[in-house]
């Protein structure tokens, strides 16, 4: 059975296919934007947490002298 333009079942059904697969790009391509733009890192100061806590797991564990993790505190304050 053919309808509108010479256009049978096949070709409705690609056109919509078509159709539906475009807007999906579209809006897969406008969340994968939005979702890429908040930057590098987290800005809530949770890198220099954790640096802070391997650098106490550090000293506790005894790879580092008190010397040591004195100074590297300090440096982690000052660039924090």
């Amino acid at each position: 059975m053919m309808w509108g333009n010479g256009m049978g079942w096949g070709g409705w059904l690609l056109m919509t296919l078509t159709t539906v697969a475009f807007w999906a790009v579209v809006v897969f391509g406008i969340v994968a934007l939005f979702r890429g733009s908040g930057g590098p890192g987290p800005r809530d100061g949770s890198r220099d947490r954790d640096a802070r806590q391997i650098l106490d797991e550090r000293f506790a564990r005894g790879e580092i002298d008190a010397e040591e993790y004195r100074s590297r505190q300090s440096i982690l304050s000052t660039h924090g």
